[in-house]
């Protein structure tokens, strides 16, 4: 059966958990294949809510294996709490969760890290770190000589890497704030992720070679992002992005499996757009109706709480996000928060310096000074919370929805039209297909 891969479009937070925890029902294998704790994802589920940070959205269904990949960065203590959190809910995860013993640990001088370097700001804005160590230990990964990856705890010389690290660490720690520097003790860590070495034991394997023969054998595999395409390291609005390739670009490195295994590649989108932390955002709402969508919305991190800034869907932002990553089709989510809205509207082109463009720039100080160019629809102000099929929706929103999927050049394939699993419709079900 062919791979799928679920791609945020955005600055994440689209509800790509959702539609991963969705999915799940016709494959037999979840994959995670970059970031960290830095994730946030929220599956909403016959009125439960969990929330995800490591661990795949697939773990909430029994029948299928999850795996974290060699691309992920992972906080031993985060994920173990996340584990002990999702058994006392009555979760299955002993027998459904693997590890990549190839990924890389987050330890407690990458925290220390990102305390006191990412405090700086890039044209007076902050970059938007969640401060949980993440860009550090990839800074760390790619750097080489300083990086731990999991498979390490259960080396010989791993107390002897934790010691040779230390030694430098601390005095780079020394030299970046002399004043504010907390002392780490090399000796107190040892111990510390020995303890977690036992804990996770069970949970780690090669899990390249594994996923390999899994695609050799034609199993059914979903691949689950995070963050969001326009956070890209390479392609996203730089210096404002994450520590790895969180566009569809990503998915081969990350996992270990190659591109060509993946045939069905999701694009996810809110019906308006979102961020959190700096960096440019021409749609953005900075006035009421920018306030109400993120209460409607309930726009604030699942991860740091922090409230979202706000604004309309901005299809060139996402039409260049679908084509990098190479989308097939659409799912738009939150499309019951833009119902409750007077009127909606679409930025389809910027205005740039007195030139109108439709295409994304490469620069964020370009970006910073594009205009949207608006095309502005009517609201239908319905609650379509309880709507189950195309026909249902009001005339407004297949309005919407049709305009939307045009300027994207992919067609609109699944609705979110609330949190629950249940609140989705699949646009691919015979009549229920547009026309």
């Amino acid at each position: 059966m062919p791979g799928t891969c679920v791609i945020g479009l955005q600055w994440g937070d689209e509800a790509k958990g959702k539609l991963v925890d969705l999915l799940t029902a016709d494959h037999e294998i979840v994959v995670r294949y970059l970031g960290g704790a830095n994730a946030g994802h929220t599956v909403v589920t016959r009125g439960e809510t969990f929330k995800l940070h490591h661990i795949p959205s697939g773990i909430l269904n029994a029948r299928a294996i999850n795996f974290i990949g060699p691309g992920v960065v992972v906080h031993p203590q985060v994920i173990l709490g996340e584990i002990d959190g999702l058994k006392e809910r009555g979760i299955i995860v002993d027998a459904n969760l693997r590890i990549s013993d190839r990924v890389h640990l987050v330890l407690p001088w990458h925290l220390e890290e990102d305390r006191l370097i990412n405090v700086q700001e890039i044209s007076g804005e902050p970059i938007g770190t969640t401060l949980r160590g993440i860009g550090p230990c990839y800074r760390d990964k790619v750097g080489r000589t300083m990086a731990i990856r999991l498979g390490d705890l259960y080396q010989d010389d791993f107390a002897q890497r934790v010691r040779e690290i230390m030694a430098v660490k601390s005095r780079l720690l020394a030299g970046i704030d002399p004043t504010h520097a907390t002392s780490l003790d090399a000796n107190e860590i040892i111990a510390e992720y020995r303890g977690y070495a036992d804990r996770l034991a069970p949970y780690v394997a090669d899990t390249t070679p594994w996923l390999l023969q899994a695609v050799a054998d034609g199993r059914a595999i979903l691949f689950e992002g995070a963050q969001g395409a326009l956070l890209d390291i390479d392609h996203g609005t730089f210096p404002f992005v994450t520590s790895t390739n969180a566009s569809g670009t990503g998915v081969a490195s990350g996992s270990g499996v190659p591109f060509k295994a993946i045939t069905r590649m999701i694009g996810v989108a809110k019906a308006y757009s979102t961020r959190v932390g700096g960096g440019p955002f021409p749609t953005e709402l900075s006035d009421a109706m920018g306030d109400r969508i993120r209460e409607l919305g309930h726009e604030y991190g699942t991860t740091t709480g922090r409230p979202r800034r706000c604004g309309w869907f901005d299809a060139v932002a996402v039409r260049y996000t679908a084509q990098l990553s190479g989308i097939d089709e659409l799912a738009l989510t939150m499309v019951d928060v833009v119902s409750r809205l007077p009127e909606v509207r679409i930025c389809t082109h910027y205005q740039v310096d007195g030139e109108r463009i439709d295409h994304f720039p490469s620069q964020h100080q370009v970006l910073r000074r594009a205009e949207p160019v608006w095309e502005t629809l009517e609201g239908w102000e319905t609650d379509v919370t309880g709507v189950r099929s195309w026909s249902d929706l009001p005339r407004g929103a297949r309005r919407y929805i049709d305009r939307i999927s045009d300027l994207i050049g992919v067609p609109v394939t699944l609705l979110s039209v609330g949190p629950d699993r249940e609140q989705t419709i699949d646009l691919t079900a015979g009549a229920d297909r547009p026309s």
